[in-house]
């Protein structure tokens, strides 16, 4: 069976896709980040608990977590903490359960963005960062494989 070109390409796409997942991460990180206190209001406003340490927890999550998935580094196990972070964000943000008409079809997309995004994250845990990262530049950091052979 055919693999349609995808080993020819595979670190290339890796890369593709780790930015790609992370993107969403990045600029969601960043805003709250250039806007700590609107953050904090808006959770407040929608009752998240404890929202001044939520808007820090997203804060390093979205924006430091998605810089070092972008850059390769510790992704294996970055992508099992975004993947976690995206499915507690899912069921806090996007409770479509609760809700009817418009709300309750939005939310529902947006819960199973959520969900996709984890199957994307975890898939790159099972891949790893691949050989453009620097994960394969440290020799095998969280199981990236190293860009040379070692000698035995």
């Amino acid at each position: 069976m055919t693999d349609f070109g995808a080993k020819r390409i595979k670190d290339e796409v890796i890369l593709i896709a780790r930015i790609l997942l992370a993107l969403l991460f990045l600029i969601f990180g960043w805003s709250k980040l250039t806007d700590y206190s609107g953050t904090v209001a808006y959770m407040t406003q929608t009752g998240v608990p404890l929202p001044m340490i939520a808007t820090l927890v997203a804060i390093v999550v979205e924006f430091f977590v998605s810089i070092a998935v972008i850059l390769g580094v510790w992704t294996r196990p970055l992508a099992v903490v975004l993947a976690l972070y995206t499915i507690a964000s899912a069921f806090i943000g996007h409770p479509f359960w609760t809700m009817a008409g418009a709300d309750h079809y939005e939310n529902m997309i947006n819960f199973y963005k959520n969900v996709s995004i984890m199957g994307g994250l975890f898939l790159l845990y099972v891949t790893g960062a691949g050989k453009y990262s620097i994960d394969a530049r440290l020799g095998g950091l969280a199981g990236a494989p190293p860009l040379r052979p070692r000698a035995p």
